[in-house]
């Protein structure tokens, strides 16, 4: 299974995590509406970036976690544009306590439909006061100052909460106009949609619970959100395991599309640990692309030498005939070879990084050697076209690629969280890498710009809390990404 596995730099940053926001933002233009842009959490046209940073110490309280958010520029991604988030923050439900993790779930969508994208953070750890219950959801609202008030969804909520928000996922599943949240919870029913909008007063308009296990047999461990047969709703990859006739459990994925009653279950495809939903092949319909970090084996059947992609295409009916294609890094074009434990497709993410309009995919592979530094990392890029998704094209980047900060050390992870966006607005998006070991586990960021090759690493930059005015030690800052 994946692992999600901070002493303060100073009295004014305790302070500032303590009792407030750290904000470096300038006035909001009162006139200014908002851009409507997804992954825009102040408005002004240029998307964000969300990046946590779960085992923070936050209020002298190991593991508390915090998310700081980077805001988007004509420049790219400025780290003098920023904020730091967490439960010690004015305006933000809870308080931090240990293991709380705050933040190693994230997702993004505008939930209560005023034109700003909002986060959710998944705070499956927090424990319900003295009850046995776990779980909250906590809706960071987007505005014209950016983040700067919070609220848990309060109503209604399942009957069972057990680490209530394990994975959340936001999409129109009905299509109604409205974003709605998927959330996993350990209890059954195992899925919630809360249905939007959702009221900054912590309230859904609607709760629908669905029993994926009953429904398909596909025990539940993470959601991803898209549009994959092309019907205006968005559809839902639920990724799990199910049993097989020896009795032996095996990974397995299960396509809940869209309709007017919320996800509805479907055919089953490729399992894996991470999912990614782009019309790499652009005729109109998503593909699902799913990674398995794992060796091939009879629990792990599209799993791989060091792990493998596979590429299910969509289609009107959901998932098209076409046979899914399997990518890892014998494939013809992808840079490196395949090895044992690498964990190729360990992080995923789509974007357009040259502008010919074809999503490509980035893939983690955290746990590459490079030479004699053992799990140092790198991330590779495949290139989509009219074919599909393919090795054509392929690049690959770690700290040992010129132009790219730092220097590759053993158990590094770079690559352990990827993220493409287009924050600078030229229509070529950024890859933005974590390396969750970086610095002894501190963790840091790295952002390369798009171009009409693809990604580069030239102009390449890197950050990690301390920029940000965030704390030093332990953090795994850049383990989870959004926007």
């Amino acid at each position: 299974m994946r692992k999600r596995t901070l002493l303060l730099a100073a009295s004014t940053l305790t302070a500032a995590l303590t009792t407030g926001l750290l904000t470096v933002l300038p006035a909001p233009t009162a006139a200014a509406a908002p851009s409507g842009l997804s992954g825009d959490f102040n408005g002004d046209g240029h998307r964000d970036v969300v990046i946590a940073a779960p085992l923070a110490k936050v209020s002298s309280r190991s593991g508390a976690g915090y998310v700081a958010v980077v805001y988007g520029t004509s420049h790219g991604l400025d780290t003098a544009k920023r904020q730091i988030i967490s439960q010690a923050t004015t305006g933000i439900p809870g308080t931090p306590e240990s293991g709380d993790y705050f933040g190693d779930r994230l997702t993004t969508g505008d939930f209560d439909g005023d034109g700003y994208t909002d986060v959710v953070v998944g705070v499956h750890a927090e424990r319900i006061g003295s009850t046995g219950d776990y779980g909250t959801l906590t809706v960071l609202w987007g505005g014209a100052a950016g983040i700067t008030s919070g609220t848990d969804i309060s109503s209604p909520l399942p009957k069972y909460r057990n680490e209530l928000g394990w994975s959340v996922a936001a999409g129109d599943f009905d299509g109604d106009g409205k974003t709605d949240l998927a959330a996993l919870n350990n209890a059954s029913p195992s899925l919630s949609v809360f249905r939007g909008p959702l009221s900054r007063t912590g309230q859904a308009a609607s709760l629908l619970g669905i029993d994926p296990v009953e429904q398909t047999g596909v025990v539940p461990s993470s959601l991803v959100a898209g549009e994959v047969n092309g019907d205006g709703r968005t559809d839902l990859v639920v990724l799990g395991q199910e049993e097989t006739s020896t009795g032996e459990y095996r990974t397995r994925s299960v396509l809940y599309t869209g309709s007017a009653g919320g996800p509805t279950p479907g055919k089953k495809l490729a399992g894996g640990y991470a999912a990614v939903v782009a019309d790499v092949d652009k005729d109109g319909y998503g593909d699902i692309v799913t990674g398995n970090f794992m060796e091939k084996s009879t629990t792990e059947p599209n799993g791989g030498p060091g792990g493998a992609l596979t590429v299910t295409y969509g289609a009107s009916g959901g998932l098209s005939s076409r046979t899914p294609v399997r990518i890892t890094q014998d494939t013809a074009g992808v840079p490196g070879s395949a090895e044992k434990g690498d964990a190729f497709g360990w992080s995923l993410a789509a974007g357009d990084t040259n502008g010919d309009g074809y999503p490509d995919i980035a893939v983690g592979v955290p746990d590459e050697d490079l030479g004699a530094k053992q799990g140092a990392g790198a991330v590779v890029v495949l290139r989509g076209s009219a074919t599909g998704l393919t090795g054509t094209g392929a690049k690959s980047f770690s700290q040992d690629t010129s132009g790219v900060p730092g220097t590759a050390e053993s158990q590094d992870f770079f690559g352990d969280a990827v993220f493409l966006t287009d924050a600078d607005g030229d229509r070529r998006a950024e890859l933005v890498a974590g390396a969750r070991g970086e610095n002894d586990g501190a963790g840091s960021v790295w952002v390369l710009r798009g171009s009409s090759s693809g990604t580069t690493a030239t102009g390449a930059t890197s950050f990690g809390s301390t920029t940000l005015g965030g704390p030093s030690g332990t953090a795994y800052f850049g383990n989870v990404l959004g926007g």
